[in-house]
């Protein structure tokens, strides 16, 4: 999976060609120029994937590893929450930060949750990488990559 800016960039250059387009009828357009958006591409020669050694951490990544679920009752997660408070010494990081929804995230405020009497029905880490070095922390596939999934299962 990639970013519809890095494959137009990769079809520009030659490195691969659109399969199948959006079904949106989505463009890119300049100029002179109008290319559909790539829905399914085919790589025309090899293309390293640049590795990180680290997985950036964002909202989007807490939420997706959670499953979207609050870590301290289960409901629907909305927001992303610190187990120990920055107020009090906690870091920015994976093993740090959980999904919450909002109710669960203002009843704790800036207290521990060995206060509160909580537990954390999972415990944080980083998301782990296949063997293959592919980010495991990736969104939920189109239905029209279907097809093209299968195949290469």
């Amino acid at each position: 999976m990639v970013t519809a800016k890095r494959a137009i960039l990769l079809m520009l250059s030659g490195k691969a060609e659109c399969v199948q387009v959006c079904l949106e009828g989505t463009a890119f357009r300049s100029e002179s120029l109008s290319i559909p958006a790539p829905s399914v591409m085919r790589l025309s020669r090899y293309v390293r994937v640049p590795y990180r050694r680290s997985v950036p951490m964002t909202r989007s990544g807490v939420l997706r590893r959670d499953g979207r679920r609050c870590a301290y009752c289960g409901k629907r997660a909305d927001t992303v929450d610190h187990v120990v408070p920055r107020s009090r010494g906690g870091a920015h990081t994976w093993e740090n930060c959980v999904a919450a929804c909002r109710a669960c995230n203002s009843r704790k405020a800036d207290r521990l949750i060995e206060e509160l009497g909580w537990t954390l029905r999972t415990h944080p880490a980083p998301p782990s990488r296949s063997a293959g070095g592919v980010l495991v922390l990736t969104a939920e596939p189109l239905p029209a990559w279907k097809p093209w999934l299968t195949a290469a299962a």
